[in-house]
């Protein structure tokens, strides 16, 4: 296996809060209904959705941050260990096909105050 891309992002916690804040429809255009919620059914977190956020623009940066890529074709969820993932389809799933992406890592972080991720495109 050989690394594809590499992409990392950083995203301000409280100013992505109150982006979500001022633009509630923000929410739908960026994340599946299942990023948004937690297993028990309560919203996630702001930290949280900052977190996946800077993971989806990491994606992009891995892929070369090509123009057309749909925010809810890329999901990240979290495995029972904790392990996040990521999940392609669509538009991003084409473009990972294209460069020959065959498999993804994928790291979260919060902590004071800033969001961050990276992530690996191996193929």
């Amino acid at each position: 296996m050989s690394i594809i891309g590499v992409g990392i992002d950083v995203a301000e916690i409280e100013r992505f809060g109150a982006a979500l804040e001022r633009t509630p429809e923000m929410a739908q255009r960026l994340f599946l209904e299942q990023e948004l919620l937690l297993p028990s059914g309560e919203r996630r977190g702001i930290a949280s959705l900052a977190a996946r956020f800077a993971a989806k623009e990491a994606l992009a940066k891995a892929l070369g941050a090509p123009s057309g890529l749909r925010w809810t074709d890329a999901e990240v969820a979290v495995l029972d260990s904790g392990q996040p993932v990521l999940k392609v389809r669509g538009t991003v799933a084409a473009r990972a096909a294209e460069l020959g992406v065959q498999g993804w890592h994928v790291s979260l972080s919060h902590d004071a105050g800033v969001a961050s991720a990276v992530v690996i495109a191996e193929g």
